[in-house]
């Protein structure tokens, strides 16, 4: 009997095989293309502040978002985009105002998506992703049952958790404007986090950032934002959440975006 030597398997990311075709994650770069509704909002300062972590500040404490987002991706060679099921998913953010070396930058504490490969990937950036539930209005060009880009219309979303409903937002539109709004133009700082699981090893946390390019705007839209946190539910989900129940709700906006991921910066 003759024994094979030990070869390497690969892939990007777990499961690995012999050819690599099997990852889960594929390597970057990957494509975005996503609508988006977002309202910003203010939380309690010092609640924001103990979710910053070291090195990370607030320039303006309890500045804060609430994202609800409907995607579409692909990677390089955009095999993606004939598999709906595959390509498409939806995601929640919070997202609150900071800084790191005199850098504007968000920071990210809560994120939820519907999609596996989203959640892995959101890992892989060193985004807090858990899975959820989220439905957000479809901005069609046409007919009675479409929610249009104009004045009066309105765009909504929903996340539930453990069937649980944790938040909803109606952004009714008043006027088209000329600049996204401030948190949606800044780099997100994340943390790099491997706990440990050999023994005697210990966790590793690190800043780090995502490079982005191909950044894009559609015609961006605001109105008055009506947004909810069901106090009950997020309690019981989550006392750390809670602490971020927005206090006060400022405009809402709705666009659509889209990004190239190349890769990741360490911070620190």
């Amino acid at each position: 009997m003759s024994l094979q030597p030990p070869k390497e398997l690969a892939g990007y990311s777990l499961p690995l095989s012999p050819t690599g075709v099997s990852s889960m994650i594929t390597p970057p770069p990957w494509h975005f293309s996503g609508n988006m509704l977002w309202v910003d909002c203010r939380v309690d300062p010092d609640a924001a502040q103990r979710f910053l972590p070291e090195g990370v500040s607030a320039s303006d404490p309890g500045a804060a978002a609430a994202v609800f987002s409907d995607w579409q991706w692909c990677s390089a060679d955009k095999s993606e985009l004939t598999d709906p099921a595959r390509c498409q998913f939806s995601e929640f953010l919070l997202l609150l105002g900071c800084q790191y070396e005199g850098r504007a930058m968000a920071r990210c504490p809560y994120a939820w998506v519907d999609s596996a490969v989203s959640l892995a990937r959101g890992w892989i950036q060193g985004m807090p992703k858990q899975f959820g539930s989220i439905r957000m209005s479809r901005p069609i060009a046409v007919g009675r049952a479409a929610t249009h880009h104009e004045p009066g219309g309105r765009m909504s979303g929903s996340l539930a958790v453990h069937d649980r409903r944790i938040a909803e937002a109606t952004v009714t539109l008043t006027e088209k404007v000329d600049s996204p709004p401030d948190l949606s133009l800044l780099p997100l700082v994340h943390s790099e986090v491997t706990p440990p699981w050999l023994a005697g090893a210990g966790s590793r946390q690190r800043l780090i950032t995502s490079c982005v390019e191909g950044v894009e705007f559609s015609e961006v839209w605001s109105g008055v934002a009506d947004m909810r946190f069901f106090e009950d539910g997020v309690r019981a989900l989550d006392t750390d959440l809670a602490t971020l129940i927005p206090e006060q709700v400022g405009k809402g906006y709705s666009f659509s975006y889209a990004e190239t991921l190349t890769g990741g910066e360490v911070l620190a």
